[in-house]
């Protein structure tokens, strides 16, 4: 215990911090697709997209830069997709979003293969690098946490406060509000709810796309396929304990990055078996549904609206 406590240091909670960026990009996304009133379980088949088409476009033009504008186009291609299957013709979200999960899997496998000659993983690339800022490391405390991250964690951040920003403070905020929990009536006030709905599903969807971004681009340098691991299903559990608002996605996923810096953690000091280890966010996740799903109140109904 005294030799776990020891590795529990600012470097801990620096890793946590990384280790929750696509969790919270991830759970962002799906908070405004829910508050616009749609449910999107495809957070997993988004982020994966994005993150292979932002190391493709890096590896054709050597700049990250193209790789996260590249990411944010696959979100917002695949975002227009989910829209027009869920507002459009009213298709079943749940099986729209689990048909992107797959199409992730098998799309991104496919292109490996072609591309560089293997499914497993692409060759290397120029990532984004870490960013120093010099007042933020004489903060106490929270400031070596936040110092010398990478370029996309920041922006993580950003979104957050703007979203908070957005939500309760715009006239924007407040139809969404209304666009999801009531469309009948927002529809009677002169709000033109498809118009909210398909604009919220794309930006959520780009949102998400981001944390594929910071998986390939700013965290490993290359694609390997799978390599979101189910980070799409734990940002939607991150999302729910947060209440669907954006400083509460946050602190959930801060909560599931402390669980995954914790499991490298556990490995490096050898006491229990690897697959035991990394079985522990997913655990901590499937624990955090049970005891909390039932005392969260959704946002929206999800039903397809129709125009009367």
């Amino acid at each position: 215990m005294t030799t776990l406590i020891m590795f529990i240091n600012i470097s801990f909670f620096q890793a946590a911090l990384r280790m929750a960026t696509p969790i919270a990009f991830g759970a962002l996304g799906g908070m405004y697709n829910e508050r616009a009133g749609v449910v999107n379980i495809g957070l997993e088949g988004i982020m994966l997209n994005s993150a292979f088409f932002a190391v493709y476009a890096t590896y054709l033009t050597g700049n990250p830069i193209i790789g996260v504008l590249a990411g944010l186009g696959s979100g917002f291609l695949i975002g227009i997709i989910i829209a027009i299957l869920t507002v459009k013709y009213q298709g079943n979200q749940i099986v729209v979003g689990t048909g992107l999960n797959v199409f992730g899997l098998g799309f991104s496998a496919y292109m490996c293969q072609k591309i560089w000659g293997s499914r497993g993983a692409s060759d290397s690339i120029i990532g984004l690098g870490d960013v120093n800022i010099p007042f933020l490391a004489k903060i106490p405390w929270i400031g070596p946490i936040l110092n010398k991250q990478n370029s996309l964690v920041y922006l993580m951040i950003l979104i957050v406060v703007l979203s908070h920003f957005l939500l309760y403070r715009t006239r924007w905020g407040l139809r969404l509000r209304a666009v999801g929990e009531n469309p009948q009536a927002a529809d009677t006030s002169g709000i033109n709810v498809y118009q909210y709905k398909y604009f919220f599903i794309v930006l959520g969807s780009m949102i998400t796309g981001l944390g594929g971004v910071f998986l390939s681009v700013g965290h490993l340098n290359f694609f390997a396929w799978g390599m979101t691991s189910g980070r799409g299903f734990i940002a939607l559990a991150a999302m729910i304990l947060g209440k669907w608002t954006p400083f509460g996605c946050l602190a959930a996923s801060f909560l599931f990055g402390i669980t995954d810096a914790l499991q490298m953690r556990l490995q490096a000091l050898g006491i229990l078996p690897s697959q035991i280890i990394l079985l522990l966010p997913y655990v901590i996740t499937i624990l955090v549904l049970a005891g909390f799903v039932g005392r969260s109140i959704a946002p929206s109904d999800y039903k397809p609206y129709v125009k009367q």
